[in-house]
């Protein structure tokens, strides 16, 4: 008989297949109990997997954090960045053979099944480089990690906007809240949080940019998954919970980081005239039906 998961799914069918995954998940002076529950997550998989801990820490504390031989412990103290440090798990991923790349933060953790469902709509849906289910908050309320390819203001001005009724306003289309985030859909612009990466795909479009330390990273990648004709997308049928600090708001070390990220990210692809990220941002919001489109 088969094992059914908590989402319906036959979890026997995955496992009698030669199936390899693997997961990055960098650290840097992380709290144990979070990544505890994050690495819990993806190792309860039945599939043949490797989860690789890039500690960008001073100190190597948590390197007895889990005693598993799927886990891969690499004490990183140089710190390159986020992006960075994940290249080095991906690049052991492709040494691997891992079919498909989770890149987790350790801030979030899910129930038994995700994986498995995951890869049972990557698998019915070749043209998908990345997917992101459903993102809770653990008080149970969502959160709104859809957008489209952002402007100078979405990444700059709407941090320093003091006027909440217009940052309010940008955001049911910016994030896509119009949508309720309630069916499958095509988004330009998926959180880092957790991307469920097809590693064909990064072979094709690169790693993600090291000359981003941290902030957009993803949003860099994937807007070159989109040009490589993959598709980014926003899987509802099942969710996960990521505690997300937003350190960003709350450190003014880290809001210069994130400026200096969205600097290098505008000279990169453009700033306000940039016909692309109009016309990906325009094709997505038509997708949607989303009517005043008002670029």
């Amino acid at each position: 008989m088969d094992l059914i998961d908590n989402y319906g799914f036959k979890v026997n069918a995955i496992n009698k297949m030669n199936y390899k995954i693997s997961c990055s998940l960098v650290t840097y002076k992380n709290e144990r109990e979070p990544i505890t529950l994050a690495i819990t997550s993806f190792l309860n998989i039945k599939i043949d997997s490797k989860l690789y801990i890039i500690d960008n820490s001073p100190t190597d504390e948590l390197k007895n954090i889990v005693f598993d031989p799927r886990v891969d412990y690499t004490h990183n103290p140089s710190n390159p960045g986020f992006g960075a440090a994940h290249n080095i798990a991906i690049k052991k991923a492709f040494a691997f053979k891992a079919k498909y790349h989770l890149v987790l933060n350790p801030d979030v953790y899910f129930k038994p099944g995700t994986i498995e469902a995951l890869i049972k709509f990557m698998d019915n849906n070749l043209n998908v480089g990345n997917v992101m289910p459903k993102v809770y908050y653990p008080n149970g309320s969502i959160q709104y990690l859809c957008k489209l390819l952002p402007t100078p203001y979405d990444w700059i001005g709407r941090r320093f906007n003091p006027f909440k009724s217009m940052i309010e306003q940008r955001n049911q289309k910016f994030e896509l809240r119009f949508t309720n985030y309630t069916e499958i859909m095509d988004v330009p612009y998926l959180s880092g949080c957790f991307m469920f990466l097809r590693t064909d795909s990064l072979k094709k479009t690169g790693l993600f940019d090291e000359s981003i330390f941290m902030y957009g990273e993803e949003t860099d990648l994937c807007r070159r998954l989109i040009n490589a004709e993959y598709r980014t997308v926003f899987f509802p049928k099942v969710s996960i919970i990521h505690s997300f600090e937003k350190g960003s708001h709350k450190s003014w070390r880290l809001t210069w980081i994130g400026i200096k990220s969205a600097i290098y990210y505008f000279n990169k692809w453009g700033w306000f005239f940039d016909k692309e990220r109009v016309k990906i941002n325009k094709e997505a919001l038509f997708k949607l039906r989303y009517i005043k489109v008002d670029l």
